[in-house]
């Protein structure tokens, strides 16, 4: 056995195991609170060997039920550093397995330990197991779409005002109590820049955030608790295009990382 590793969180545990790591490294049965920390280590790492991890289908459902949680996920599957697996069976875990040795996660609320062994023929013995269960285990299907290529298709189909908007109200929004969503952002973001609600929609659908029917049902929603308004934009053919604009004083002259917290309060006080 080797000394253990104590270290103040779960990501600290996986960039200390990962940075001596040569080959892939398997991601056995995490929590959720695993995963997460083991996401924000990939997030904040250059460079490295990928992730295969395999967990529950409800451990992976949980872990990208926000929009940040997913679309950070998504970029990390997209360029190859994290793959997702899911099981039926039951996992033992949470285990990081390198080609050099076994670690066994222990949290707790204030330090997280890596319990490790490096007995070679235990260690091959357990990526061979762990192999073949992730051979056998399913794809784990993501529908958020990486946050680089939000970020980078707001700015490329709109302007970087808009684009900065967005992604300061998207750090806010992890942050919030869930009255809002992705696509409400995007609304506000567009009312905020005077943006036309088909160009949003449009964006919207394209880059895979929700539908464009999803947009206008948010659309109505927030229109009818007054966070936002529209005016008709005539074209030369077809019906008019409607310009998002804010609906509330509340909501104008504020910066944009405060919109989320104040559009929240409005639309619990419009409900009531």
């Amino acid at each position: 056995m080797q000394p253990p590793l104590i270290e103040r969180n779960v990501a600290d545990v996986c960039r200390t195991v990962l940075d001596d790591a040569t080959e892939d490294v398997l991601a056995v049965g995490p929590s959720p609170t695993v995963v997460d920390g083991l996401v924000a280590m990939l997030a904040d790492r250059e460079n490295g060997p990928s992730v295969r991890l395999l967990a529950t289908e409800s451990v992976l459902k949980a872990s990208v039920s926000e929009f940040t949680d997913a679309s950070v996920i998504a970029d990390l599957v997209a360029d190859e550093s994290l793959s997702l697996r899911t099981s039926a069976e039951r996992l033992d875990g949470p285990l990081l397995v390198t080609d050099e040795r076994v670690v066994s996660l222990v949290t707790t609320d204030e330090r997280t330990a890596g319990l490790a062994t490096d007995d070679a023929a235990f260690v091959d013995a357990a990526r061979e197991e762990y192999t073949d269960r992730w051979a056998d285990a399913e794809s784990f299907r993501l529908r958020t779409p990486p946050l680089s290529r939000v970020q980078e298709s707001l700015e490329r189909e709109f302007d970087e005002e808009l684009a900065a908007d967005f992604e300061r109200m998207r750090i806010a929004l992890a942050e919030a109590d869930g009255h809002l969503d992705e696509v409400d952002i995007s609304l506000l973001a567009a009312a905020r820049n005077e943006a036309l609600l088909y160009d949003i929609s449009t964006w919207g659908e394209g880059v895979g955030i929700a539908s464009r029917a999803t947009f206008s049902r948010k659309k109505t929603r927030l229109e009818e608790g007054g966070l936002i308004e529209t005016e008709k934009v005539p074209i030369d053919v077809g019906r008019p295009r409607l310009r998002l604009l804010l609906g509330d004083d509340h909501l104008r002259g504020i910066d944009a990382d405060e919109v989320v917290s104040v559009a929240a309060e409005l639309l619990a006080a419009a409900r009531q």
